[in-house]
């Protein structure tokens, strides 16, 4: 079978010295060449729009593509398109550029001037790579095969406030509507989801961390697999372990789940490490959520303002998500968007812990009654969020969200990183 051979090259000269080489390459198929970074992601969405099949094994991107920086669009495809293997094409092949190269998502970094060797050494180890990927990725029951799911992370403004349970019933609510989803404790030294779902496993997210290149069977065995169909990745039951997650684990963790469920909701708890803060940079949507009262509302204003120094996320980009709300308390939905500066979700849970109070001390939060205002608000939130999948016959722009390009009430942001 051909190798189908993708090359992202903005410099004319460039472009016929690349596709000269690659159609001398045994068993290789060039494609017409891309001259920018969102003629690639555009290229690539709408192949994978037909069929995952239909996309190129290997993606050759020069240095010198633009408008996006080249790291950055490697990033980009590595996320949206987690079958597809990145070739760097550059002049500076040395060990900072490699090191960099490969954790924006390259699969391989050649030298310029081009040689012929090592293009073709380069282009046969990740074309058997990303072939070896199909074949996993098409093995399991539950396999989502689409151009990347979408991912929520979902934090507190302080400790207390309701984001684990937040994510919790965003999760069962994206899982009940048919959508594969997998629910991670990225809250790494004192993660609840495993004692509100009342779940002992031995296996943890760090179990991923010193793994580099992380299969759907080596995820596989370290996710478990509730009542309810979710896909659970815990924290660690000793917390200093939390340790060992490195933010560039993170980011291979998300990027694995991501390839592997059309939903991953992450709990990143109040306190956000490294871990915690490439998970919120990678996401889709990335929730804070707040009661109103005075210490919470600073405490979410101090969070989106830590988070934009730090160049996490824009605060345009972070959606705040009000908890236990009242009509009557002085702190109203408009003015916490004032305070913060952020979109607030258009859904707010109210005040209502004697609904919980069982289920949340018996470990059964999934076993919410249906009548909980609670629970119903949580749900509709996830339609807001575009998370559930609507019934067949309605409208797309049933539920009254924002995603990608569609304008509403909830920020699914743009990535900075080439798109989205």
């Amino acid at each position: 079978m051909p190798t189908r051979i993708l090359p992202a090259v903005g410099d004319a000269d460039a472009v016929r010295s690349i596709t000269t080489l690659l159609s001398q390459l045994p068993d290789a198929e060039p494609v017409a060449p891309v001259v920018d970074s969102t003629q690639l992601v555009d290229t690539l969405a709408r192949l994978a729009a037909e069929s995952v099949d239909e996309l190129p094994e290997v993606v050759v991107v020069h240095e010198r593509i633009g408008p996006v920086p080249a790291l950055e669009l490697i990033r980009e495809v590595a996320l949206r398109f987690p079958a597809v293997g990145v070739i760097l094409v550059t002049s500076d092949p040395g060990p900072g550029l490699f090191q960099a190269a490969m954790d924006y998502g390259a699969r391989g970094l050649v030298a310029l001037p081009l040689s012929y060797e090592e293009l073709a050494s380069r282009v046969q180890a990740v074309a058997q790579w990303s072939v070896g990927v199909r074949r996993h990725l098409g093995s399991g029951e539950d396999v989502f095969t689409g151009v990347g799911g979408t991912v929520v992370t979902v934090g507190g403004a302080k400790g207390g406030v309701g984001a684990t349970l937040t994510a919790v019933q965003l999760a069962l609510a994206a899982q009940a509507s048919g959508r594969p989803t997998a629910l991670v404790d990225m809250d790494l030294q004192a993660g609840d989801i495993a004692s509100y779902l009342d779940v002992q496993f031995r296996r943890s997210v760090v179990d991923l961390a010193a793994i580099n290149d992380i299969s759907p069977r080596v995820l596989a065995d370290a996710v478990f697999r509730h009542d309810t169909g979710l896909a659970l990745l815990l924290a660690p039951g000793e917390g200093e372990r939390g340790e060992e997650v490195t933010d560039r684990a993170a980011r291979q963790i998300v990027s694995a789940l991501r390839s592997r469920y059309e939903v991953v909701v992450i709990d990143c708890g109040a306190q956000l490490g490294g871990a915690g803060a490439a998970a919120v940079e990678m996401a889709d949507a990335a929730l804070l959520v707040t009661t109103p009262d005075v210490v919470s509302v600073r405490g979410a204003k101090r969070a989106v303002r830590m988070w934009d120094r730090l160049q996490i996320r824009k605060a345009e980009e972070t959606t705040v998500v009000v908890n236990r709300h009242t009509r009557g308390t002085e702190i109203q939905p408009a003015l916490i968007q004032k305070i913060t500066g952020t979109p607030v979700a258009g859904t707010t849970v109210p005040a209502n812990f004697r609904e919980l109070q069982g289920a949340v001390d018996a470990g059964r939060v999934h076993e919410l009654d249906s009548k909980s205002t609670v629970k119903q608000a949580l749900w509709a939130l996830a339609g807001e969020l575009r998370l559930v999948k609507a019934p067949e016959g309605e409208g797309h722009r049933k539920g009254g969200g924002r995603f990608r390009g569609d304008r509403g009430s909830v920020s699914f942001r743009r990535r900075r990183d080439g798109g989205g």
